[in-house]
């Protein structure tokens, strides 16, 4: 079947649909030159010329305007499809060498019109390639009654088969991908499931365990404060010494879940200079302004953000090349992730609360099947109480946009 906005063609199988369309386009295109020329050499001077030529350019340009109405059976299109061949039909009837431009009109309708409407057209235009030829003819020939619908009956066979091969592998490669999506969402699951135990048993083992043991040992201390002072401060002291060793704990365990890349006392800028997008795109970082010691949790935050817009840019944009960059403006420090991809098609800026949707499409693909990267950057800026802005132009890319006041300095 042809494509439509219900069957699209997948990116998969675009380059062979643009092959096969140009190829029939020429053949389009030289078959009608080859028909005048024949008609201008066999009959010179006949008062029937000037409207062969007329013809033959209204079709040409008829043609010419074809790809630009795409491919899926709009009312445009099919009104094109109309004027096209009741132009060739004219033509065929002054000029029955004109018959085998039909050949191309054949794919032209397969691809625009549905199964069973393409068909009947075929064998329509088939019925005047098969009169025209015999017109032409000197005697009866069974070839020039029987070649035509067996080229048009192996022409549609073979483009049937390539459509249902075509859509068998959309399918599949659809089926893939939601497999791998599924996938990595229950993998992203059963991660965050694990954590969330061995931090539970990481605070059972460690802080919970120090907390009861802080307070059994302040309770001994208050029952024998009054009758033995000596025994109540040594377990106070105790008690001092545990809340100690929590608080190491409790900063072990802040230090464990902080990013990788900012472990080690890695500054901000070094782990942006770090990220990639995945082989195919180039990631350049620019750091402008005079850098400033920025607290851990806006550090992370920022971190976090240019990770989850660059999977975004390898994932949806199409683009070869993203840029990050880190500004500090005194009070704020900005950050922008910006990419030469296709770019949402309904772009929408956040809000100055840092609740913009940034909604829209990309390319046909609606942005809620993104996931929840946007509502988590959103969350993260959200939190540190500063915005999040989303500026895009078909295909001119997006630019993403960071931005978390900073407290002043003493």
């Amino acid at each position: 079947m042809p494509p439509t906005e219900e069957h699209p063609v997948h990116p998969a199988s675009k380059p062979d649909t643009r092959t096969l369309a140009t190829v029939a386009h020429t053949a389009f295109f030289l078959l009608l030159g080859a028909s005048l020329v024949r008609f201008l050499l066999r009959h010179p001077g006949e008062p029937r010329t000037p409207w062969i030529l007329a013809l033959s350019i209204t079709l040409a340009l008829l043609y010419v305007l074809g790809p630009a109405l795409g491919a899926a059976p709009t009312t445009r299109r099919l009104l094109w499809l109309g004027l096209v061949v009741t132009t060739w039909m004219v033509l065929v009837v002054l000029a029955p060498s004109f018959a085998w431009c039909a050949v191309p009109l054949f794919f032209t309708a397969l691809r625009t019109l549905p199964p069973r409407a393409a068909i009947v057209l075929v064998a329509l235009l088939t019925g005047f390639v098969v009169i025209a030829q015999l017109q032409l003819a000197k005697s009866f020939d069974p070839n020039l009654l029987l070649a035509p619908p067996a080229v048009a009956a192996l022409a549609t066979a073979v483009f049937v088969h390539m459509e249902r091969q075509a859509q068998a592998q959309r399918t599949l490669i659809d089926d893939l991908i939601r497999t791998r999506r599924e996938l990595a969402a229950t993998e992203r699951r059963e991660g965050t499931l694990a954590e969330r135990q061995r931090l539970s048993m990481e605070i059972h083992d460690t802080l919970a365990q120090n907390l009861s043991s802080q307070q059994m040992l302040l309770q001994a201390a208050d029952r024998t404060w009054d009758t033995d002072p000596a025994t109540a401060r040594a377990h106070v002291r105790t008690a001092t010494g545990i809340a100690a060793h929590g608080l190491a704990e409790a900063r072990r365990l802040v230090h464990d879940l902080a990013p990788r890349e900012l472990a080690d006392g890695a500054g901000l800028a070094e782990a942006l200079r770090s990220l990639d997008a995945g082989p195919d795109i180039e990631v350049r970082f620019h750091l402008e302004g005079t850098p400033t010691p920025l607290p851990d949790r806006v550090q992370s935050a920022l971190l976090r953000i240019a990770q989850g817009a660059l999977a975004n840019v390898r994932e949806h944009s199409g683009a070869r090349t993203a840029a990050l960059t880190l500004s500090f403006l005194g009070d704020q420090v900005v950050l922008d992730i910006a990419d030469d991809g296709h770019g949402f098609t309904e772009p929408r800026t956040g809000a100055s609360t840092g609740t913009g949707t940034g909604t829209g499409t990309r390319s046909g693909t609606r942005s809620a099947d993104r996931g929840h990267g946007l509502p988590a950057m959103r969350a993260r800026v959200r939190q540190l109480g500063g915005t999040l802005t989303i500026e895009s132009t078909p295909g001119e890319g997006t630019v993403l946009s960071a931005a978390i006041p900073l407290e002043p300095a003493p």
